[in-house]
């Protein structure tokens, strides 16, 4: 694989690992929440290098989907080289201190060491099933790709989405109004062993499934009344209605509204064999790519569920139903049971896959955000309409997964986690990191308003507020590793349980709670809290949360265990099945061998 070479590259390519752990230090009054914590949505203030790097004993290898929308370098952005790498050159441009413009000769070169530490502990926060979108533009794609494929591994790359934002007819010779995202996966050996589809839902059948509803309930189980109302329906739509385009899915039965779809093989060269008519007795016309069931019995189940339909005659194939929700496997089996809102939880109403072009006009995110905080406070927002639409289609609403954005800008990663959770009522976490001084008057004050609501707003869509909250951190002091390394300014057991309580419970720390000889620090609403840790260099070196000492643990608590140690040997299918979440000390101690 070609290797991509730009100036700087051998000082930054091991440099996120020079970088020291740094506290987190609450501010409450930036904060949205009863109790500020690093186990609610997160706002960081900060570097986000540092602010990556003083995250990671708490979410590495947590995270589901990664949004970022790094500076494109087009020369106009007036960001700065600020990475203090240990190099005269790297220096150099730290001691100039200008912002990188078009004149800049190393401006791609400067981008470049940028991304690449950012970029590698990225991909440690994210799970082995996780994925991570890159916006970008035509300045930079083809060094992103390459980049990429480097840090990453180039056969995780899944797809370079182009996003459309509209027409330029002021340009000389090509409108080009579009960008990309950039889309790799973690592990994308380990989606395809989890067997994963991704699928959006398409426009309109949400609408339609809600009619479908409306219309059971009144006509309780007379199929023919709801199919009757439902064709009614769809004929008195707008034809700019999303739910036009579904009019297919006019009839109706116990498993809900359906259409007819082909019932061949795909591609050609399926099974052929006699499926007899149930009127005439005969065998039915054979499709010219055969059937799409690959036996007569698998043909046959079909048919007794009533998912085939027999045309007037054996002259023509028979074609099988395709319902605006799949059918789950459970419901299938149970012949009495008829579809409501609950029944079919394994189905998405009409889904589709998602295209490579995204089609939404730039200026409507640009007129919402100024509706929204009341005048223009943010240069070029992403759309929280389409990154919700992204981020709904690789998570899960109610697997607690987790959205980190680096880059946070004006906070509509955020906000489209927030909208997303309203929407289906989903529980997925939301992490922002955000460098510039606007974390507080405008990404966390954007936040703020969307959950609060903005009843001045001219959008009736803002005047309410949606459920949620968020904790609000600025970056505090790095621990010093030379001093711990010669055994000097460790803190006091204590002191340590105090700040790791806190900060990860939010909730008020009890020193008369400790229990320092059984590594207990107290307990909170969610877990019962313990700390292996002594201001001791030796004992951090030599000591891991083991199959030993987790035996000499409390083991008949209802709460799970929140275990803070230097490393671990113990594999997470040990921790879950015992009920145990284990977080790393901020301390790299470990790594380094004894003297």
């Amino acid at each position: 694989m070609p290797n991509l070479t730009f100036k700087g590259k051998s000082f930054v390519e091991n440099h996120h690992l020079s970088i020291p752990y740094h506290q987190l230090i609450p501010n409450e009054e930036a904060s949205l929440t009863d109790k500020v914590s690093l186990n609610d949505n997160l706002i960081i203030h900060g570097d986000n290098l540092i602010a990556l790097k003083a995250l990671m004993p708490s979410y590495q290898g947590r995270v589901k989907c990664i949004y970022i929308d790094p500076p494109y370098n087009t020369g106009n952005e007036s960001w700065r080289y600020n990475d203090n790498v240990n190099s005269s050159m790297m220096q150099e441009w730290l001691k100039l201190n200008r912002p990188v413009d078009k004149e800049d000769l190393t401006r791609h070169d400067k981008w470049l060491c940028m991304m690449m530490p950012r970029l590698n502990l990225l991909k440690d926060f994210l799970r082995d099933d996780g994925v991570i979108f890159i916006s970008i533009d035509d300045n930079e794609a083809h060094h992103l790709r390459m980049l990429m494929d480097e840090i990453f591994g180039s056969a995780n790359f899944i797809a370079q989405l182009v996003w459309e934002k509209g027409r330029k007819n002021d340009a000389k010779l090509f409108s080009v109004g579009h960008e990309y995202m950039l889309v790799y996966a973690k592990s994308l050996a380990r989606l395809k062993e989890l067997k994963t589809i991704w699928r959006e839902t398409k426009p309109g059948a949400k609408e339609i499934w809600e009619e479908y509803l409306l219309l059971r309930e009144k006509h309780g189980a007379n199929n023919q009344k709801v199919q009757a109302a439902l064709k009614e329906w769809f004929s008195n739509l707008n034809d700019k209605h999303p739910s036009k385009r579904l009019s297919r899915y006019w009839r109706v039965d116990k498993y809900g509204p359906w259409r007819d779809r082909d019932i061949s093989w795909p591609g050609g060269g399926g099974p052929r064999y006699d499926v007899m008519h149930p009127g005439t007795k005969q065998p039915c016309a054979v499709p010219e790519r055969g059937w799409g069931f690959a036996t007569p019995e698998a043909m046959k189940k079909q048919i007794d569920l009533g998912l085939v339909v027999f045309r007037k005659d054996h002259t023509k194939p028979p074609f099988r139903k395709a319902h605006l929700r799949p059918i789950s496997e459970e419901l299938l089996e149970d012949d009495e049971a008829e579809i409501d809102d609950e029944s079919n939880v394994d189905g998405e109403i009409g889904t589709q896959v998602m295209s490579s072009v995204i089609y939404k006009q730039a200026q409507v995110a640009v007129k919402y955000l100024r509706n929204l905080m009341g005048g223009k406070v943010f240069n070029n927002p992403k759309d929280h309409e389409i990154i919700a639409k992204i981020i709904d289609y690789v998570t899960l609403p109610h697997n607690h997964d987790i959205v980190l954005d680096s880059f946070a800008g004006s906070g509509t990663t955020g906000h489209a986690v927030l909208q997303l959770n309203k929407d289906d009522g989903g529980n997925r976490q939301l992490i922002l990191i955000e460098t510039e001084d606007y974390a507080t008057t405008v990404t966390a004050e954007r936040l703020k308003r969307v959950i609060n609501g903005v009843p001045e707003a001219t959008d009736e869509s803002l005047q309410k507020g949606i459920k949620g909250s968020f904790s609000f951190f600025e970056l505090g002091n790095p621990i010093n590793i030379d001093a711990v390394l010669s055994g000097a300014g460790l803190p006091s057991y204590e002191e340590l349980a105090r700040y790791l309580f806190y900060t990860a419970t939010g909730e008020e720390f009890d020193p008369d709670s400790v229990l320092e000889k059984e590594n207990y620090i107290g307990e909170s609403t969610l877990f019962h809290v313990y700390l292996f840790y002594k201001p001791d260099l030796e004992y951090l070196q030599n000591t891991s949360l083991n199959l030993d000492l987790i035996r000499k643990l409390p083991d008949n608590q209802e709460k799970p265990r929140l275990i803070f140690a230097p490393t671990r040997f113990v594999d997470n299918e040990y921790l879950e099945r015992h009920n145990i979440r284990f977080v790393q000390l901020p301390f790299e101690i470990y790594r380094f061998p004894s003297n």
